[in-house]
């Protein structure tokens, strides 16, 4: 049923209790889960041109990804489920919602409030727009 389980994350409390849930459906149903962290940032959300914005090199989107990923992580025993992790950047809903289509998601795993590296009004749309638009199902973790 739920092969392939991502869950988004933004290193909040409420994204490692979503990942917390996707561990034990994916072990419930055999699957595997993709640990996705956007990198936000407000060029991608405004459209504003390289001229108008702060330079990020791949290495700090890289970097400070990874930093989430294990906050995320850190002290949640994954056991043998096969996880995947990934760091994009761009804006939320539209990179989650991109991801669920190309890798043929069956299931979005949220948290309901994101206080971490995504602010928690913008985590409040995010988690809005993916409910309303994503093509499979959607937990949303409180």
């Amino acid at each position: 049923m739920f092969k392939k389980i991502l869950v988004a994350t933004d290193a909040s409390e409420y994204s490692r209790r979503a990942l917390k849930d996707a561990l034990e459906l994916a072990k419930t149903f055999g699957g595997e889960v993709e640990l996705l962290f956007v990198m936000y940032i407000r060029e991608a959300y405004w459209g504003y041109n390289v001229a108008y914005s702060v330079l990020v090199s791949p290495e700090e989107i890289e970097d400070a990804g990874e930093l989430a990923l294990e906050a995320t992580l850190k002290g949640i025993d994954v056991g043998d489920v096969p996880l995947k992790k990934k760091v994009v950047q761009g804006y939320p809903a539209t990179m989650i919602l991109e991801e669920v289509q190309k890798e043929g998601i069956d299931l979005v795993v949220m948290g309901s409030h994101g206080y971490g590296l995504i602010a928690g009004s913008v985590l409040g749309s995010v988690s809005q727009r993916v409910l309303q638009q994503a093509e499979c199902p959607v937990l949303i973790v409180k």
